[in-house]
């Protein structure tokens, strides 16, 4: 297939251009290389790909700049993992949070159905749940309310991708990533992070009591569960959690980092943040049944597998 991945420099973007050209697709690349972290990790995420695929550094804001894109591409699929990520700056940013993941969303869509491509692939969040209590999330539960800026806007472009398959006949699936981990992660995520300071000696910054619990996924399962959308045919439009259906504590996260390295970490304790959600677990029986999605890698054998890429790409 030849396919069109939006995002592609960036952490799960990288990883997935890499998996895709193993797999013989032919692949080009959508990326703004913004400065929401240092660029050239993001240029270094795709040097070694680079002369087997095609780069266009692009604002997905730019509608017309999309439409060129996409209308010579003659692309089988978009893969669409562009957008402004995290909770904490969406409070901060919203309107470019909305115009980043949102217009810009609805600008690829158009730009897809201008040329006539039936498969869209778009990337949301297990933050869409919000505070719900009833877990493990499931994904025909009712979404009455988000409680950040960034959470809406995932929501709002599921939205979008539901219109334009109702509308245009066009096939789109949603996949709602939970917490993903692995090599290449950003530098501002919460385990990246404190890997880095654990390992020189600096303090971690710990909000809340260290009870909220995550469902921490691993980058390869998550790879998997997007290939299987490339041959999904089930209902036009669909909603899919990528999980581990296992939950962990930031206690316990950061436990495991500590093992990892052999170094204690330094806490520096904080209230809990607005916008932060308790609980995310997710319900991947779904998943398995229409995808055959199998997640293999329990946070156990992750994070040595993350602290053993981080040793080995930071401190050469």
């Amino acid at each position: 297939m030849n396919i069109l991945v939006t995002g592609g420099a960036g952490f799960i973007g990288s990883n997935l251009v890499d998996r895709l050209l193993v797999e013989g697709h032919d692949v080009a690349v959508i990326d703004e290389f913004n400065d929401y972290y240092d660029p050239a990790i993001k240029r270094a995420n795709l040097a070694a790909a680079a002369d087997r695929i095609v780069i266009h550094e692009v604002d997905i804001r730019d509608a017309k700049a999309l439409s060129h894109i996409v209308g010579l591409g003659q692309f089988d699929a978009i893969i669409h993992l562009a957008a402004r990520a995290g909770v904490r700056p969406s409070i901060k940013h919203p309107k470019l949070y909305i115009d980043a993941n949102v217009t810009g969303t609805f600008n690829l869509l158009e730009a897809a159905r201008q040329a006539g491509i039936k498969r869209f692939i778009n990337a949301s969040s297990s933050s869409v749940y919000g505070v719900l209590k009833t877990v493990p999330f499931r994904e025909d539960m009712c979404l009455n309310q988000t409680i950040s800026p960034y959470a809406a806007t995932k929501l709002a472009a599921e939205q979008l991708c539901s219109n334009y398959s109702y509308l245009y006949g066009m096939r789109t699936t949603s996949v709602r990533f939970f917490t993903v981990y692995g090599p290449r992660q950003r530098p501002d995520l919460a385990i990246h992070k404190f890997t880095k300071f654990i390992h020189e000696g600096r303090a971690i910054d710990q909000y809340g009591d260290g009870s909220t619990r995550r469902d921490y996924t691993y980058i390869d399962d998550i790879l998997q569960g997007v290939l299987a959308c490339l041959s999904y045919e089930g209902p036009l439009c669909d909603v899919f959690n990528l999980g581990e259906s296992q939950t962990t504590t930031l206690s316990e996260l950061i436990a495991a980092i500590e093992t990892a390295l052999g170094k204690k970490a330094i806490i520096n304790r904080l209230p809990e943040q607005p916008g932060d959600v308790p609980l995310t677990y997710a319900d991947i029986s779904k998943s398995r049944d229409l995808l055959g999605y199998c997640p293999t890698t329990k946070i156990c054998e992750g994070i040595p597998k993350f602290v053993d890429w981080y040793l080995k790409t930071y401190t050469k």
